[in-house]
């Protein structure tokens, strides 16, 4: 069996879970780690198991073992260091969000496609089993007929700088407001027809709180709310004519509880057993790489750029403009 050689450029917090995470999967190499501190990039590779530490993106992307690059920078550096990443020929598996915005996110795509180079992006609960189980309930009718979703997500974020600052591209919107955006997309599809939303601010300029309502042209309705301000009970609705179903945590789906029209629990799916959830998008990726694909089926770079393009017109209607932009 073939071990990838996956190498990080960033050495924080969530590079820390993804590190943990690989690990433990016998087909992956924790082969390099950058960060523009020598010391910390080797103090991670000691922690982590790491061959490799670099006090330089371009010295590591200049090493022609790497398989995949994995990008956990700050979404203001996402287009920079993608960008960097493809010129040296590497592969990139970019967390969210994809970029600061979708005139960013088209370049890269962009340019990826000229490279003939695989490029994704990280959001992890679109690879993950559970939440393509949702889809197939849906489909069986095990709810009827699906016409709303509400779904909420709230964390304690005000202490996060790269969170709060405008010039690293903050705010609740592309930190967290993008996952309950892509759980309505994964229920209800792309067909948007109206977009109302309204945010309240931070003393910094960013957005804190936000709360979105999405229509459809089939007459679906999608009801988002999110917050840096407090924690959320982080749970997605889905509601049907005969029943709804229960989302337990839509960032990192734990169970699935279906309940019928009278309010009786009929049913509940669990999420596999998982290492921490992050596993599954380095398989889809390494799976693109074996077949020599350039995306992603469960992020294909359309939905990464439809996705970008709605965040962008939300935050034009708010007034935020990020000071790179």
């Amino acid at each position: 069996m073939k071990k990838y050689k996956i190498a990080f450029l960033g050495a924080g917090n969530i590079a820390r879970v993804m590190a943990a995470t690989i690990s433990q999967m016998p087909q992956i190499e924790a082969y390099a780690v950058a960060a523009r501190d020598f010391s910390r990039a080797k103090a991670f590779a000691a922690a982590h198991g790491f061959q490799k530490a670099f006090g330089s993106y371009e010295e590591m992307l200049k090493d022609p073992q790497i398989d995949l690059v994995y990008i956990s920078t700050p979404h203001s550096h996402h287009y920079e260091h993608a960008m960097l990443c493809l010129e040296h020929g590497k592969k990139v598996l970019c967390e969210k969000a994809f970029t600061a915005n979708a005139k960013q996110a088209q370049k890269l795509l962009t340019y990826a496609k000229s490279r003939r180079l695989l490029i994704t992006e990280a959001i992890w609960t679109r690879y993950m089993p559970l939440s393509k189980k949702i889809n197939q309930l849906i489909d069986n009718g095990i709810i009827g007929k699906v016409t709303l979703l509400t779904a909420n997500l709230g964390y304690m974020e005000t202490n996060i700088e790269r969170v709060m600052n405008p010039d690293l591209a903050g705010g609740a919107l592309l930190d967290i407001s993008i996952y309950p955006i892509n759980f309505a997309s994964m229920v209800f599809g792309p067909q948007i027809s109206k977009v109302t939303s309204t945010c309240v601010f931070t003393d910094t300029g960013v957005d804190a709180m936000d709360s979105i309502t999405l229509c459809y042209e089939d007459g679906k309705m999608a009801v988002l709310n999110t917050t840096i301000l407090s924690r959320t009970n982080r749970e997605g609705i889905i509601y049907g004519d005969q029943g709804y179903m229960v989302v337990e945590n839509i960032n990192n789906p734990e169970r699935v509880r279906i309940f019928s029209g009278d309010q009786k629990e009929i049913a509940v799916y669990e999420a596999p057993e998982k290492i921490t959830g992050y596993e599954y998008e380095v398989l889809a990726a390494i799976g693109a790489i074996e077949e020599g694909r350039l995306e992603c089926a469960e992020m294909p770079h359309h939905e990464t750029l439809r996705i970008m393009k709605l965040l962008d017109g939300i935050r034009e209607s708010w007034g935020i403009k990020f000071p790179f932009e």
